[in-house]
């Protein structure tokens, strides 16, 4: 009977070691997190070693001009294509007629 007592000790201690590793493993995955975004915060967006915001970024006149020009491009586009990545061939698909 004591090998009993000795097998549920040492489980109880292994279960209590991967407690404790689980247990700091996390606290410092989720303390590496928040130390990231703080960074971010200070370094990014309030310009702690100092710099500016770009314009193209800070006003929307820039989006609105970008969005507009793409819009203005014609769009041509060749038939559609069907693609074999084994053998990196690529074949047109001819539409099938429906009778």
């Amino acid at each position: 009977m004591p090998a009993r007592g000795l097998i549920t000790r040492v489980k109880n201690s292994e279960a209590r070691l991967i407690y404790m590793a689980t247990k700091y493993i996390v606290g410092s995955v989720a303390a590496s997190f928040a130390f990231a975004y703080a960074c971010g915060v200070y370094l990014a967006d309030r310009k702690v070693l100092g710099g500016t915001t770009p314009r193209t970024v800070a006003t929307s006149e820039w989006w609105q001009e970008t969005d507009r020009k793409f819009q203005a491009w014609p769009r041509t586009a060749g038939p559609p294509v069907a693609m074999n990545p084994i053998s990196r061939q690529n074949f047109v698909v001819k539409p099938s007629s429906e009778t």
